[in-house]
């Protein structure tokens, strides 16, 4: 049965035991992250949004790649734990990597001056709420995923890998796959240093 969102909102988590297994069909999967772009809210319904689908050895690919480019910049004495947390991703089902068209952003500052400095910051928060939609979803379904950001490390290489427009901007990868443990347990600061409320 399903849960209701806020259930959804509660339990959506970081989750890096993952198994190569899946709750979800391909064409499951598909249909989740198409439906999360199409609907995601955009500043100006700009659809800035791109997402890459990999399955099978494209998943495989990614995480090698990523294992390549943090094996020249960690150091060898603390490499063994980055890669033990690389094999973590890479054991998962597949990978999401989203992007934003940064082309769709500089077309708006050129024609909506006034505002130029804030698309960017739009874009952005535009690109979390895309990743959230699509986390959420996910867990949802029974999937655990975490975010991840090596984009600078493997920007230019998965452009190259995949074939990915020069302008899109890669944000994050997010791994996922059925979870095979518990997520680790979260602390929460008091609700009452984080709202004010006026009546």
């Amino acid at each position: 049965m399903a849960r209701d969102f806020m259930s959804a909102v509660e339990n959506r988590r970081s989750m890096y035991a993952l198994s190569s297994e899946s709750t979800l069909s391909h064409q499951e999967i598909e249909d989740l992250v198409r439906h999360a772009v199409k609907h995601c809210p955009t500043a100006n319904n700009s659809q800035t949004g791109r997402v890459i689908i990999l399955f099978g050895e494209h998943h495989i690919r990614l995480w090698d790649i990523i294992e390549e480019a943090l094996k020249k910049v960690v150091p060898e004495k603390r490499f063994p734990r980055t890669q033990a947390k690389i094999e973590t991703f890479r054991q998962g089902y597949a990978s999401l990597l989203f992007f934003e068209d940064m082309s769709i952003v500089e077309s708006l500052q050129k024609r909506l001056p006034t505002y130029a400095h804030n698309f960017p910051l739009w874009s952005m928060q535009s690109a979390g709420m895309l990743q959230y939609i699509i986390w959420t979803a996910l867990e949802e379904q029974g999937m655990g995923a975490s975010l991840q950001h090596y984009n600078e490390l493997i920007g230019n290489q998965v452009k190259a890998e995949w074939n990915i427009p020069e302008e899109w901007m890669l944000i994050s990868q997010m791994p996922f796959g059925k979870p095979t443990a518990p997520p680790d347990e979260k602390t929460f600061e008091p609700l009452e240093k984080r709202i004010k409320i006026y009546h």
